[in-house]
């Protein structure tokens, strides 16, 4: 590839002038065998040699120049891996790695497992989709159009599993495909429901960044510390509560459902002043929430439906296809094109197939767990 050749004659002209560097100052400098120690050939030193690799020693502009061109380039997965094996290398080009990749709301382009948890972009929704197992009651994530369009090239983001239990569903959360336990290094959060359906709440087992809310106090079942992770925390801080309306009259329609976001980071309340209101807390102060809504279908004539425009991203009609937008207030004066900006879309292509678009503020997380309400039964809502 050019950018390889590139890069070995940028790495093989480093190394030709180090070593000419080396050479001229091992000619001026005089030889003193006094001063020089002489290992033997079998040492009884137990510590092996340790040599530091080359790439270590890299200036940092050309390595900034390397990781720059391979974020610029590799824009998709499985390519995107490269970024990755940039980071993986040493502790110097971790941090330059860290220091030069954007967040997805900068860059739209999902690379590290911390990104799952960092906002969307603002112009364009990240496109992914769901498929679901019905033998195993799990469900994946994906990041891609769909399985026919990606195939080898969707990346796997998250996986969930539901657990029925007597009062409540839970869905945990976590970034590996099989394990979905707590004590698992890549568990990040679950989410929850009440005996009837109607309310589900996300929990994440850490504190978001940039935000203080309350946790629900430690966790009632006690688990051996030999089992628990040391990163792993015994509390569940409550992001977010999706609640569905009761149809008590049980007439045929779509669902009704709000989304009630209790923690936002610092940046989207500074710049997203439109698309939250304000509660009392228990001190009397006021705390910014989102909140959203589900938008509210049309009545088709001719086809004797109900039908909301997905942009050709839902195919197949279904009582689980939503759109989320921002719930706005007359008082608030907001123009209707941003009242009608699609924040989270999810519909139905196929068996067991689901397409998830979602954008800032959500993140990955929460909004594969906000379409993971969709999933659960609500005897009490249909």
């Amino acid at each position: 590839m050019p950018f390889n050749c590139s890069l070995r004659e940028c790495l093989t002209g480093e190394n030709s002038r180090d070593e000419k560097g080396k050479q001229q100052t091992e000619q001026k400098r005089p030889i003193d065998l006094r001063s020089h120690h002489f290992a033997p050939e079998e040492s009884s030193c137990s510590y092996p040699l340790v040599q530091q690799s080359p790439w270590a020693n890299m200036p940092p502009e050309l390595l900034n120049d390397i990781i720059g061109r391979v974020d610029a380039n590799e824009t998709t997965w499985p390519a995107r891996r490269a970024v990755v094996f940039c980071a993986a290398v040493c502790k110097s080009w971790r941090e330059i790695t860290r220091e030069a990749i954007r967040t997805p709301e900068e860059c739209g382009l999902l690379t590290f497992p911390k990104s799952l948890k960092q906002t969307g972009p603002r112009d364009s929704p990240i496109q992914c989709f769901i498929r679901r197992e019905r033998a195993t009651s799990t469900f994946r994530l994906y990041l891609g159009l769909s399985p026919a369009l990606s195939g080898d090239a969707s990346k796997f983001l998250l996986g969930a599993k539901r657990i029925r239990k007597a009062t409540k569903t839970d869905f945990p959360i976590s970034m590996a495909a099989d394990d979905f336990s707590r004590s698992s290094n890549s568990y990040l959060g679950k989410l929850r429901s009440n005996f009837f359906g109607s309310k589900f709440f996300i929990h994440d087992c850490q504190t978001p960044s940039n935000s203080e809310i309350p946790s629900n106090g430690r966790s009632r079942k006690r688990i051996s510390t030999k089992k628990v992770s040391p990163r792993l925390p015994l509390c569940n801080y409550k992001v977010a509560t999706i609640s569905y309306e009761l149809n008590v009259l049980r007439t045929r329609g779509p669902r009704r459902m709000n989304c009630t976001m209790h923690t936002i980071p610092v940046p989207e309340i500074s710049t997203s002043t439109s698309f939250h209101k304000s509660k009392e807390s228990g001190g009397g102060a006021t705390e910014p929430v989102l909140v959203l809504r589900n938008k509210t279908p049309r009545w088709h004539e001719q086809l004797q439906c109900w039908c909301l425009n997905f942009r050709g991203r839902v195919t197949v009609a279904s009582v689980k296809n939503f759109q989320l937008v921002a719930a706005v207030e007359s008082s608030q004066n907001v123009p209707v094109s941003e009242q009608e900006k699609m924040i989270l879309q999810f519909g139905k292509i196929g068996k067991d197939i689901f397409t998830m678009d979602y954008r800032y503020p959500l993140s990955a997380f929460q909004a594969f767990a906000i379409c993971l309400s969709s999933f659960d039964t609500k005897p009490a809502c249909e």
